[in-house]
Order: C-alpha cells, then structure tokens, then sequence
C-alpha cells in the first residue's frame, strides 16, 4: 500500500518512522498504522522459528488498575481467577459481557499487591475502557496507559541470548524468568518492565518501554541483534506464527456473539471462584445446556489454501465456517481453523470449499505447531 491509499484516520505508533526507514511494508491495522512486512512474511516466520525476530506491537492497549482493590477489581471483570496471582505473574482470561460473549481476550499482570496492569488488544481498546469503567467495584483507580508504552516484542529460540546482551547485569535474573512471569529491569540502559510471554508459539519477551526512551532502546536492540542474525517481523508473519501455534485471534475466533467454551477458551473460565464476574451466571447456564458449535482446526489434504469465510461441507450439508486460514511456512502446509456444528465435530474429515471445487481436510484438535 502506497501513503497515497492510508487513510488519514490512522494513528501513528511513536516509532513509525522507524520503520519506514527499514523499508517496511505498512498497513493500516485496528486505527494504527502498523509493519505488516519486511523482507517478507515466510522468511520472517523462518526467523521466528530458527532464530529470533522482533515485533513492534505498540498498537496494543494498557490498562492499570491502583489501589488497594487492585485485584478484587480486575477479578470482577474477567473469567479467570486473579486472586490466585502472586507479583510479577501473569494470566490469559477473556472479559465478557453479561450474556458471556467476549469483549476481548487480555493478559492480566499482577505487579503489587495494589497494582494490576491489563493488556488489551488495539481494536478494542474503547470497548475494553468503557466496559471497565461501568462493571469495575471496589477502591482503586482505572487508568488508561496505553500512550505511555512503546511495546515490542523478542520472539524466537534466541530470544534469551538477545536480551542477555542486551541486559548483562540481570542476564541471570532474566534467564531464571519463567514462562508467564514478569518483572522490572533494565536493557539497554532503560528501565522497564519485561514479561516472558508472546503470541508465536516460541520463547519471547515482550518490553513495556517508556515512550520516551524507545527509540534508543529500539535501535540498541538492532545493533545486538546483529550477533544473533535479528530479523525485523510485521503483523503477517506474526499471524501464520500464531496460527500454526493455535492462538485465535480477536476478530476471527473470537467476538461478542462468541463464548469461551466453544472457542476452546474453558480452561480461563473459573465459574467457582470467590469473585462473581461479569457474564458468570450466563457462562454458567451456556455451560449447563451445553454447545452447539465449537472451534476445530484442520489440515488441507489437496490443493489450494484455506481463507477465512470459506464453508465446511461434511457430503452436501454445510456443517461450519473457516475463521482463520494460511499457509503454514514451518508445517509446508495449508491450515486453518472454523467453528462446526458440534455433532460434526469429532468427524476425521471434512470438506472445504475453494472457490468452485471441494477439498478435503483433517480435522486436529492439537496445535498445528508446538516447540520443543
């Protein structure tokens, strides 16, 4: 896309420039303009899966929450159990609303005691605020700090070796850092908070960087990152990485009319927790009465390539819809994932129709890609 065709409705993240530079391909993504490619999608995801990458994924959204009801507070608005956090540890959950649709899928970090950080995805990050804000019981201010971080990402089997030149006096401290887990440190001369998490399917960091200092720490990381043959990722390899890891992703898996139960999301959703949440006694009915559809992934068998929107045939009955669907550069194959109607489900094969002709594929319920 040429700066002809962006539209003037898009927001700039604060190291846009940056990237120009670097010969990005930029595309207009959730109000951002965002990296959507390099050198290009497959070797980038090579990289990812061989080596290391970095991301800018500023476009995400911070949400804090201060106070001495910190925790009561986020653990009233989402479905997994944020009292059992300890500091500096993070959790997947899914917000919903009152009928148990999903607002958004968040991370939830648990600094302090009296300090929650909550990360959100870009496009609904309105949504989010305004849904916190409305549900959100207890003593503790709810803060939007999303313009306060630059966000990036190291992803890859070598991230570790990257961010231990980066941060040589805490080299230990961060190698000992578990999966999940956070803390405060300093890379590249800068404090920041650094979390051992990411959405690739490989071992990553992910750094909360104050605007301010970004740019410095931003080009430290590509001066090291030449030791370790860096590769500078955009959003479409990060989404086959995804995909082949069997992450869903707002928007495609998951919306307000999709519960976390048929989304393969269950495992987040404590409904005997101390804390009653928002859309509790909904997930609790949808749960009792049972799906009627559920999320499948599966592997094309002939030619073509799988695309969201394309129909899920089982003989001559439509049984379901693919919601996300690529070429898998490290599997060399065609995957995807839909939700089928539940007496489907379990069926070995299913048909998916390409353009005007059908072809056949494997149903899994594993992850297409799973590391060592």
């Amino acid at each position: 896309m040429s700066d002809a065709q962006e539209s003037t409705d898009t927001k700039s993240i604060p190291l846009e420039h940056r990237h120009r530079e670097l010969g990005a391909r930029m595309t207009p993504f959730a109000g951002y303009m965002m990296p959507l490619q390099y050198a290009g999608i497959k070797e980038e995801h090579l990289a990812v899966r061989n080596g290391v990458g970095l991301f800018d994924v500023s476009h995400m959204g911070e949400v804090e929450f201060v106070g001495p009801d910190a925790i009561a507070m986020i653990d009233g608005l989402v479905t997994n159990d944020a009292s059992k956090l300890v500091d500096g540890q993070a959790m997947y959950a899914a917000l919903c609303n009152e009928e148990g649709g999903i607002i958004d899928d968040v991370l939830v970090y648990r600094l302090a005691e009296d300090h929650v950080m909550v990360c959100v995805n870009a496009s609904r990050r309105a949504e989010d605020l305004a849904h916190m804000k409305a549900n959100a019981r207890g003593d503790a201010e709810l803060r939007d700090t999303s313009d306060q971080y630059v966000l990036l990402a190291i992803q890859g089997p070598r991230a570790i070796d990257l961010l231990k030149a980066l941060a040589p006096d805490e080299a230990d401290a961060f190698e000992a850092l578990r999966y999940y887990r956070a803390r405060r440190g300093v890379v590249a001369g800068v404090e920041m908070l650094v979390s051992r998490t990411g959405y690739t399917g490989e071992d990553g960091f992910e750094l909360y960087i104050p605007v301010a200092q970004a740019e410095a720490v931003f080009d430290a990381t590509l001066e090291a990152g030449e030791d370790f043959d860096l590769a500078m990722c955009g959003l479409g390899c990060r989404d086959t990485l995804r995909l082949e890891a069997r992450f869903n992703l707002y928007g495609q898996e998951m919306d307000e009319t999709t519960n976390p139960f048929e989304a393969g999301l269950g495992w987040t959703v404590k409904l005997k927790k101390k804390t009653p949440f928002v859309g509790q006694d909904a997930l609790k009915s949808i749960k009792e009465r049972g799906l009627t559809r559920k999320l499948c992934g599966f592997v094309l068998q002939g030619k073509g390539m799988i695309r969201p929107g394309y129909e899920i045939y089982i003989g001559e009955q439509r049984v379901g819809e693919v919601t996300s669907g690529s070429w898998g550069p490290t599997l060399e194959e065609s995957i995807g994932l839909g939700y089928i109607d539940l007496e489907f489900a379990d069926a070995p094969m299913v048909d998916i129709q390409i353009r005007k002709k059908r072809v056949p594929a494997q149903l899994t319920s594993k992850p297409f890609y799973k590391r060592d």
